[in-house]
């Protein structure tokens, strides 16, 4: 297995991250990470390449409006990085990066059929709640984590 680095996140690291997103989750869900987000956050959001093929990725960003918080967005891992540590070595630079801003939490979403998700997110240390109904418009529920720095 080829060693994987992580570097900071480029504007143009968002046309990869799309093309590989309906793939490594089995249905469409590439529109849920609009271009906007490499353009505005790409300096808080993380790349992770295995050679020249992208391993994994983490979108994330400083809140603007609640200066005690951080937000991951989206978070991937390719299907053949899985179980690898990968996605724990991005939250944990995501959360220094955010500790060193002066951050004290840092919060995320996912669907409440979300399995892994839910599951990485308690063994990574966050406090999981929800399902919580309508949270993001009517019908669209949300299991909601927070992680205290």
């Amino acid at each position: 297995m080829t060693d994987v680095s992580i570097r900071t996140a480029r504007p143009s690291d968002h046309r990869r991250i799309i093309a590989v997103c309906d793939a490594w989750w089995g249905r469409p869900v590439a529109n849920v990470l609009p271009r906007l987000f490499l353009d505005h956050f790409h300096t808080s959001s993380l790349t992770a390449e295995a050679g020249a093929e992208l391993a994994g990725f983490l979108v994330g960003f400083g809140s603007p409006s609640r200066p005690e918080e951080a937000y991951v967005h989206f978070v991937g891992v390719a299907p053949e990085q899985r179980r690898s540590g990968l996605a724990s070595r991005l939250y944990a630079r995501f959360t220094e990066a955010a500790r060193a801003d002066g951050r004290t939490t840092v919060r995320a979403v996912t669907s409440p059929g979300n399995a892994r998700s839910i599951a990485f997110h308690r063994a990574f240390g966050f406090t999981v709640t929800g399902p919580h109904a309508d949270h993001d418009g009517p019908g669209v529920d949300r299991m909601v984590f927070e992680l205290r720095l």
